[in-house]
């Protein structure tokens, strides 16, 4: 079970051809499209989910940190709101322990031991999307819960992104490459590996504040929605 999922790192002018068209991916996005067929922002989510596994980012990936970085940034912050609001939580716990999950799983799998360990192995590599992807879901859906005051949704949407946010900028100021899956591929990109780690850093840092900043508007005029409904 051993190489990187998409293939190897692709040169520049292979990029448009490297589509991942693995069946089992397919039968899978094919089914969460169906059960999600009534629900538009499930569609939206296999529409995202279908960027980040079957488009030539995900070969792209391969090769690049910064490419890598989208496609987490795809799965934690745009794919699983999108599942989350499709499939709301009839009740929650609240959002602490699902917050503290999906930020001790996103910081292990950019430790460089277990992110090399990922791309280099398949399984561990299904294991590093799927567990992204989960904690990521469960947390929006505590998050997204009807029982959470929306002053306590806006503070956990920004903590999220402050710890994305301070990943980020660690990876961004980081005085030498941490990543040895990314040791030569940037080349062919005209990039250090220093430089696309960087790259990558920056993305988690600033980029991906924008869904982040969506979710709290949307939580901030639902709010606003209801206390205008009942001042009515």
């Amino acid at each position: 079970m051993d190489g990187i999922y998409c293939g190897p790192p692709p040169l520049p002018d292979e990029l448009w051809a490297s589509w991942n068209f693995d069946v089992p991916l397919l039968l899978a996005l094919g089914l969460l499209g169906f059960v999600t067929r009534h629900r538009p922002a499930g569609l939206l989510a296999v529409g995202v989910l279908f960027i980040a596994f079957v488009s030539p980012l995900c070969a792209l990936s391969a090769a690049l940190f910064s490419a890598r970085t989208v496609h987490h940034v795809l799965l934690v912050a745009l794919a699983a709101p999108l599942i989350a609001i499709a499939f709301p939580a009839r009740r929650s716990s609240g959002p602490a322990v699902p917050f503290a999950v999906s930020t001790v799983v996103l910081w292990a799998w950019h430790a460089p031991g277990a992110y090399d360990l990922a791309l280099a192995n398949m399984i561990v590599y299904w294991v590093m999307q799927l567990s992204l992807l989960l904690s990521a879901i469960w947390f929006w859906r505590s998050v997204f819960s009807a029982g959470i005051s929306p002053v306590d949704q806006i503070l956990y949407v920004v903590a999220s992104f402050a710890q994305m946010g301070m990943l980020g900028a660690i990876l961004t100021f980081a005085s030498t490459s941490l990543y040895a899956a990314h040791a030569m591929a940037p080349f062919d990109w005209g990039m250090t590996p220093l430089s696309d780690q960087q790259l990558g850093g920056l993305i988690m840092w600033v980029p991906s504040a924008v869904p982040y900043a969506i979710a709290a508007a949307m939580i901030a005029r639902r709010r606003w929605s209801q206390l205008s409904g009942d001042a009515a």
